[in-house]
């Protein structure tokens, strides 16, 4: 037998003595999408680590302990593509010989790649700006490749690798080079989904509408955004509630959508269905 032909018979299930065992990375506040996800798979009986950079590491710890989580914080550095093989020996310390779900839900650029994608003038650091767009790129997209390729033994028939992204299909003003680096990284999942196919691995994207999260208010005209958004939603569509999002990441990472793979799935309120 194939593995994709036991996709839809994962080895845990909610209620038995074996829970599902998710690897969340991205949790850092309460507002953060990571955090709602971990909050609801809690619910549903799962076992969750949470992953964070050495930087950050406090800020996932105080989520933690929020959450009621009893394992330790992973190490793990999305800016570092050796990062991920040290992640799975920390994971195989705790005796996790599988992980049925994995979030990558982690984004970085630099402020001054926000807004547009064309420098002020040609004196504008040019330089630094292809610098700090190649450390965007390396934490942004390449680092779901890495964590994939760190975490593989771990990967069994009927897992699920899902990352976040937004509406690339727009140009959204204000959101500069984090459009294309959404590209990428939604033309990574396509990749990371055939190779990780015949494992019987799901590997998705799934597309938010705009939420208020920290990182969010950075993009300029955000408010604007978000308002509009909602106001073109065929569904309602509140960016101060992620619960919507968290449901549905959480549906993907479960197994809900056994054949479904290498796709961007949108949970939006139907906002980006027109243009503004």
């Amino acid at each position: 037998m194939r593995p994709q032909d036991s996709i839809d018979q994962p080895s845990t299930a909610v209620g038995t003595s074996s829970p599902r065992c998710y690897l969340v990375t991205g949790v850092l506040r309460p507002s953060s999408i990571a955090t709602a996800v971990t909050r609801h798979a809690l619910a549903d009986g799962a076992r969750v680590i949470l992953t964070a950079p050495a930087t950050t590491t406090a800020l996932t710890e105080a989520q933690a302990r929020r959450l009621g989580l009893t394992d330790p914080v992973m190490q793990w550095d999305a800016a570092d593509p050796t990062s991920g093989a040290a992640l799975a020996n920390h994971l195989a310390e705790l005796g996790i010989t599988r992980l049925d779900g994995v979030l990558h839900a982690v984004a970085h650029t630099d402020m001054r790649l926000l807004g547009t994608l064309l420098p002020a003038s040609l004196d504008d650091g040019l330089v630094e700006r292809a610098s700090n767009l190649e450390r965007a790129f390396t934490i942004s997209v390449a680092s779901l490749a890495s964590l994939a390729a760190g975490l593989r033994h771990l990967l069994k028939p009927g897992s699920s690798l899902l990352t976040l992204t937004f509406d690339s299909r727009h140009v959204h003003p204000g959101y500069g080079w984090m459009g294309p680096l959404k590209a990428s990284l939604e033309a990574t999942v396509r990749g990371l989904a055939v190779e990780l196919g015949p494992a019987g691995v799901q590997v998705n994207a799934l597309s938010l509408g705009p939420l208020r999260t920290p990182a969010a208010q950075a993009i300029p005209g955000f408010d604007q955004l978000a308002e509009a958004w909602s106001e073109h939603a065929a569904l309602s569509w509140d960016p101060a509630q992620p619960e919507a999002a968290a449901r549905t990441a959480l549906a993907l990472l479960a197994g809900a959508l056994p054949a479904t793979t290498g796709q961007v799935l949108c949970c939006d309120g139907g906002g980006g269905l027109t243009t503004r």
